[in-house]
């Protein structure tokens, strides 16, 4: 039965909880406020009472996430050989928000991303403590910082995003536990070449001084 509620707090935790379900199984623009309101067994009006619309509701779904990469930038090992494996274990708990992505992109086509400016931040702030990494000595310096993040994401997000590709390349599957433990060590490895030696690490300083 669809009802109105006297607890505010749980009322709005119902209706986000029942808009990301939509949203992860049809996108934002298959979506439908009446399937979100009678799911969180919550009367239509008070749905856009508490959130406007479907986009403010969608914005509300995208702020969590925003939070969530917020504290996985601040958590991130500096070391690169861990930084991967580390990124790899978020990413696996994480599949709801892969999958608005991939509905985001599907839909986009030239439209701003919703929420972009809120969203870029940790992306900057991503970028900015690789270089802090990279004046460390940690990373290369020859790396531009933007394209790393851009690359890690990569390694990490693909085997949830495409697990038919991960399937037809390693012939398992993302969710065997074997895979999960090969990819970690591949990573964790490939995280080593992102170190320079203590030599150009050095000759990287006193160039930089």
């Amino acid at each position: 039965m669809v009802t109105s509620s006297r607890d505010p707090a749980r009322t709005r935790e119902r209706l986000l909880r029942a808009a990301r379900r939509e949203f992860v199984a049809k996108g934002f623009a298959g979506a439908r406020v009446d399937a979100i309101a009678g799911a969180a067994a919550v009367n239509k009006r008070m749905l856009y009472h508490y959130f406007g619309d479907k986009e403010a509701l969608y914005r509300a779904v995208l702020r969590e996430g925003i939070a969530t990469n917020l504290d996985l930038v601040a958590a991130a090992p500096a070391d690169p050989d861990e930084l991967l494996p580390f990124l790899f274990t978020r990413v696996l708990q994480r599949a709801d928000g892969i999958r608005l992505l991939q509905w985001e992109a599907l839909g986009a086509g030239g439209r701003k991303p919703v929420a972009e400016e809120e969203r870029r931040k940790a992306w900057v702030e991503g970028a900015e403590r690789l270089r802090d990494a990279q004046r460390a000595g940690r990373l290369h310096r020859d790396l531009d910082a933007e394209y790393l993040v851009l690359a890690l994401m990569a390694l990490t997000i693909f085997p949830q995003a495409f697990p038919q590709v991960v399937h037809m390349v390693t012939g398992a599957r993302p969710s065997d536990p074997e895979f999960r433990e090969r990819q970690v060590r591949f990573l964790r490895r490939l995280g080593t070449h992102l170190r320079p030696s203590a030599k150009a690490a050095f000759q990287s300083k006193e160039k930089h001084r």
